[in-house]
């Protein structure tokens, strides 16, 4: 987006959002479409640069596999995937390749050293990492629009919010088949009732492909409204990865001396001590969904927000099933079983998928929309770390 932003006048500014430690984001609109405008750090002086480049005496000697080559080594170094990995997937050179190989070497001429640095830049935000590799695998990260040295610009979505009831503002969502309803009368809210079962549906759906879709699973260690958004169809979307690790990473993380099992929690991951060892165990204990049920689905399906409905046999089942997938433990990984929850957790996962499906079919809809639920069974082989 450099010629928009540069040349052309295309990008303005709007507001800062957030500004700590160097982070900024930042409103903009971009061609009259708004977007949010991202960086790790605020100078591009901060970041390291591409040490190889020391070397060239310049930067058209690197070519487009060379680039691919590189940006794979940072790609995998950021998202913390062990070397070892490389003997099961056909080495560095295999999947990450091809997927960067795609965006990299498909151009005509090199890579300037202001081209260069700048994805250098990109590639040491562990965030920007996540999405851009995630977007074409999943529907539930936010998409990345465009860059410009050490910023990248994402999709501008409607954000969740601690204090709101629903936790996203459902009038800002245009909903297909809502136009001209009166919000103020009982279809209107039913209807958005219904909204907020389509969302925990696409909830389930995320948690169930970023539990099985990679070759690692990936934790969510900062569950809560702000991280996530919903588009218009109501899918919800990570917006906010700086706390989402693959599998190796976790581990690493988690894997300190402790003392007991408070020392083992990272923010929302959490592990027990060993006391025999004083040694955090390196596997995490909950899971993605059962954070996601205490912190998200436990307020929204509380009797309390439900009023009336709250006797309701659905209702009252699902608040259940709710308080039960609070407490329960283990992730929905295949062939978990026998690594401890793995069943139990598949076990009320389904069984909110059903309620929830079940809520929707009684007010007169079907469970489509949201990415709620849409090809279980089918499985990302592309990102094969």
């Amino acid at each position: 987006m450099c010629e928009d932003l540069c040349v052309l006048g295309l990008v303005e500014y709007k507001r800062c959002l957030y500004y700590e430690n160097g982070k900024k984001v930042i409103e903009a609109r971009w061609r009259g479409e708004p977007i949010i405008l991202k960086s790790k750090l605020e100078n591009f002086s901060s970041y390291e640069p591409l040490g190889i480049l020391d070397y060239q005496d310049t930067a058209e000697e690197l070519s487009p596999l060379d680039v691919v080559f590189y940006a794979t080594l940072e790609v995998r170094n950021s998202l913390g995937l062990a070397d070892e990995d490389e003997d099961e997937g056909g080495g560095s050179n295999s999947s990450l390749a091809r997927i960067w190989g795609k965006k990299l070497k498909n151009r005509e001429r090199s890579y300037s050293r202001a081209e260069l640095l700048s994805l250098w830049s990109l590639l040491q935000q562990e965030e920007y990492t996540f999405l851009r590799v995630l977007q074409d695998l999943s529907t539930h990260v936010a998409k990345v629009l465009g860059s410009c040295g050490h910023f990248y610009a994402v999709e501008y979505l409607s954000a969740g919010r601690a204090w709101d009831q629903n936790i996203f503002s459902l009038d800002e969502v245009a909903v297909s088949g809502m136009r001209g309803q009166d919000r103020a009368g009982p279809r209107g809210r039913w209807a958005a009732r219904e909204m907020v079962h389509r969302i925990a549906l696409s909830f389930l759906d995320m948690v169930w492909h970023f539990d099985n879709d990679f070759t690692h699973r990936l934790h969510l260690c900062d569950i809560k409204p702000e991280n996530f958004a919903i588009r218009n169809d109501l899918t919800v979307v990570a917006i906010d990865v700086d706390m989402a690790f693959f599998e190796p990473k976790m581990r690493d993380i988690l894997d300190q001396n402790c003392s007991n099992d408070d020392d083992c929690n990272f923010f929302d991951c959490l592990s027990r001590c060993n006391l025999n060892k004083l040694r955090c165990n390196p596997r995490r204990r909950n899971s993605n969904l059962q954070v996601i049920c205490e912190k998200i689905f436990r307020p929204w399906f509380s009797p309390t927000l439900l009023g009336a409905k709250a006797g309701l046999p659905l209702q009252v089942e699902l608040q259940r099933a709710v308080q039960e997938c609070s407490e329960t433990e283990g992730g929905l990984e295949e062939g978990d079983e026998d690594r401890g929850g793995g069943g139990r957790g598949r076990g009320i996962h389904q069984r909110l998928l059903n309620i929830l499906t079940s809520l929707l079919q009684e007010g007169g809809s079907s469970a489509v929309g949201g990415g709620a639920w849409e090809g279980r069974g089918r499985v990302h082989t592309a990102l094969n770390f």
